[in-house]
């Protein structure tokens, strides 16, 4: 289970939420600017909140007055809007970038089975400038997964997608998550995909929540 409770001063408002997430998949919706994605970024260890606590199971990632816990030891996974793909690696390399050393070893059943939901195993030879918006989606969120992380977090990965794609890409989250049951925490503004990916909705605004 994923704790969050934090305060943060930013320019126009101040950041106050407290809520949980289980091995669900829970929307923070609300307009840009809201505060959506400085949560995420306090969670992946990118922000330091001004206090609070941050706790995923047994492990404090943030508690005031205590040293952080580094990102690179956070057990997460963390897919950006952008996809943030190297462009001199293939995807094979792209995705496998993702397994830190210090993690188990990514069995080879486990990444036929990641590969084999999202469509992409003839991809691996290939480059990101090489694959479409939905390829790279894919691959994006493939590496995010290889690491067995024990949550995901989601930065409006689908907004780039045209429509059809964009479906297609919900449905194999769905089924990504109906397979492994990790806490998901997914940012979005469009509200259909809230509605569509959301187990529970937090509408954020103002640096609240101010509907669940």
């Amino acid at each position: 289970m994923l704790a969050v409770t934090i305060q943060k001063k930013l320019p126009y408002f101040q950041l106050d939420v407290d809520f949980t997430v289980q091995k669900e998949i829970v929307v923070l919706f609300g307009p840009s600017g809201a505060g959506k994605t400085t949560i995420l970024n306090s969670v992946a260890g990118l922000i330091q909140p001004d206090s609070g606590t941050i706790r995923l199971n047994d492990t404090i990632f943030f508690e005031t007055g205590q040293k952080p816990l580094p990102t690179r030891k956070r057990k997460l996974g963390y897919l950006f809007q952008d996809y943030a793909l190297f462009p001199h690696m293939t995807v094979e390399k792209n995705i496998l970038y993702g397994v830190k050393k210090e993690r188990e070893a990514v069995s080879s059943a486990f990444v036929v089975q990641l590969l084999t939901v999202l469509g992409i195993r003839h991809l691996l030879p290939k480059y990101p400038h090489q694959i479409s918006g939905g390829e790279k989606q894919r691959v994006a969120l493939a590496r995010a997964l290889a690491g067995k992380p024990e949550l995901l977090l989601l930065d409006e990965p689908l907004s780039a997608l045209d429509a059809k794609t964009r479906q297609q890409c919900q449905d194999e989250l769905l089924e990504l998550h109906r397979l492994w049951q990790i806490p998901v925490l997914l940012v979005t503004h469009d509200e259909k995909e809230a509605e569509k990916l959301g187990n529970r909705i937090l509408t954020i605004n103002q640096g609240k929540i101010v509907d669940k």
